[in-house]
């Protein structure tokens, strides 16, 4: 699971990502608002921890554009600024909860794993692409009724071409969702790809995993061509 902090203090950045990393989670970092913004619109994130006061664009601003660009991502503002209409503005502007510097470390994982659980209980409980089922809470993928046992890594790989389902997604993109930061090389999609086509194309003589040329993979109903 992903998170994006946007937090202009260098030290205070890397202590969160050191300690949320600890928690399990993949922590990207950006260091000014404008940063922070392009990184929310291009990554996709389980939580955004926004501050508010930062360099080039505001966190209220941050927040604001997100939001009108219909980017429902959840929202923590992080933040020194602890004034009630401070609190009232961040939320009124769109953010899902406010935690005041300085704060507790404890108090901080609750939240994100209370907002992550908001966010969970909102979203399709299982994703379907024609009879490929993927039930993202459970971890259950099946094909036409039939289990199909995934590994955690093959069930990240088709979890994100379900939720683009019949787009081409690269390689890239599977890349920083399903692999650790430090895993560069394509070849690790390419192999597991491989595996997932045997197990939930082949074994069912089915091609719903296709490959997009010169760009990646794309998950597609075709019972039609079946």
């Amino acid at each position: 699971m992903r998170i994006l902090v946007v937090e202009d203090e260098v030290d205070l950045a890397r202590t969160l990502h050191t300690g949320l990393t600890a928690e399990g989670y993949s922590v990207d970092l950006a260091h000014d608002g404008r940063q922070g913004l392009w990184m929310a619109r291009t990554g996709e994130y389980a939580v955004v921890v926004l501050d508010l006061m930062l360099p080039g664009l505001n966190g209220y601003k941050v927040c604001a554009q997100l939001r009108s660009e219909g980017d429902a991502t959840p929202i923590l503002v992080l933040t020194a600024k602890d004034g009630e209409w401070d609190q009232a503005e961040a939320l009124d502007t769109g953010a899902d909860d406010y935690l005041a510097k300085p704060f507790s470390y404890l108090v901080l994982v609750a939240r994100l794993r209370a907002l992550v659980r908001r966010a969970a209980a909102v979203a399709p409980p299982v994703l379907a692409v024609g009879d490929l089922s993927l039930d993202v809470a459970a971890r259950i993928c099946r094909r036409a009724g039939a289990r199909v046992d995934l590994t955690p890594r093959e069930f990240s790989v088709l979890e994100l071409l379900a939720r683009r389902a019949g787009q081409a997604v690269s390689k890239a993109d599977l890349l920083y969702h399903a692999w650790p930061d430090d895993a560069l090389d394509p070849n690790l999609v390419e192999a597991r790809v491989s595996v997932l086509r045997k197990k939930v194309d082949a074994a069912f003589s089915r091609q719903s995993l296709q490959t997009v040329r010169g760009i990646g993979y794309r998950l597609v109903d075709d019972r039609e061509h079946g």
